[in-house]
Order: C-alpha cells, then sequence, then structure tokens
C-alpha cells in the first residue's frame, strides 16, 4: 500500500495521503513551536519573579574597606620614609650589576653546552668511522692470510714445474 493509494473519508470528504503527510508535518512542527514558546515565556516569568537584592550595605562596606586602605597606604608610606631609603637603592644597584654578571655567565654556559653537544655528535661520527675501520682491518687481515696461502701454492707449482721440466735436479 503507498502513500498515493491512501485515502481518509471524514464527513463525505476523502483526503488522499499525500495530503495527509503535509498536513501531519505542518500540524507537528507548528506543535513544537507554541511548545517551544511556552517554554520560554516560562522561564522569562520565572526569571522575572526573582528579587534583586538591596546592594546599599555593600557599598557602604566597600567605602569602609576603601578608607582604611588610605590609611594602611599613608602608614606604609609614613614606615618608607622613616626608613632609610637611600640605602637600598646602592644595594639595589650592586644585586643590578650581580645579576647582569650571572646573566653574561649563563650566556657563556649556553654557549659551552653548544660546543659540547656538536662535539657529542662528532664523537658519536667517529665511533661508526672507527667501527668500519675495524671490519676493513679485520677484512684486511683474512686477505693477508689468503694472500699468504696462494703464494705457497704459487711456489709450490712452480717447484712441481721445476721438478717436472728437470727432473734429476
Amino acid at each position: 500500500m503507498s502513500l498515493e493509494e491512501t485515502e481518509l473519508k471524514i464527513g463525505g470528504t476523502s483526503f488522499k495521503g499525500v495530503y495527509i503527510a503535509i498536513l501531519f508535518s505542518l500540524a507537528t512542527t507548528l506543535g513544537g513551536g507554541v511548545w517551544t514558546a511556552s517554554s520560554l515565556y516560562s522561564r522569562l516569568e520565572s526569571v522575572e519573579s526573582r528579587s534583586i537584592p538591596d546592594i546599599t550595605p555593600l557599598e557602604e562596606r566597600i567605602l569602609t574597606d576603601k578608607q582604611a586602605l588610605l590609611s594602611e597606604i599613608d602608614l606604609i608610606k609614613q614606615e618608607l620614609s622613616d626608613n632609610d631609603v637611600s640605602q637600598l637603592q646602592g644595594k639595589l644597584a650592586t644585586l643590578g650589576v650581580n645579576l647582569q654578571t650571572i646573566i653574561d655567565q649563563q650566556d657563556k654556559l649556553l654557549l659551552i653546552d653548544d660546543n659540547v653537544n656538536d662535539l657529542e655528535k662528532d664523537i658519536e661520527a667517529m665511533k661508526g668511522t672507527v667501527a668500519q675501520a675495524e671490519v676493513i682491518t679485520k677484512s684486511i687481515g683474512d686477505v693477508n692470510g689468503k694472500l699468504s696461502s696462494l703464494k705457497r701454492e704459487v711456489e709450490e707449482l712452480w717447484q712441481g714445474l721445476d721438478y717436472l721440466s728437470n727432473p734429476l735436479k
């Protein structure tokens, strides 16, 4: 049974299946819109029903705290003027020079560290070269042994030829 063949008769009027599907989709869309609007309206009402607290005690407390802070700042200024701040200036200058020296030394150490890293890389490369040289040297030793064996065989062959050419000798 297809949607085109479906029919609904209400009060003598017949509705085709396609029209029923369109009417059903419009009805559900409208229903969803009404539900969303209702939900939004109820949320707005709940927000409006909340009361805003009175902030005047908070403002008075802020003013009191501000006055207390101002009096503490005046006390700190008085203590600074009572203490000899000029001595601090000399100590700060000495500390500044020491800090600059430390920074310069740290830069030198970083350069040394870079050089050490480069040397470590060079040493690793040299280890590879030495390993290759050891392999080559070992193979040269094997070649020397084979060459001496071949030399002895050639000498024996010449002796054999000499004997064959002059067996009385």
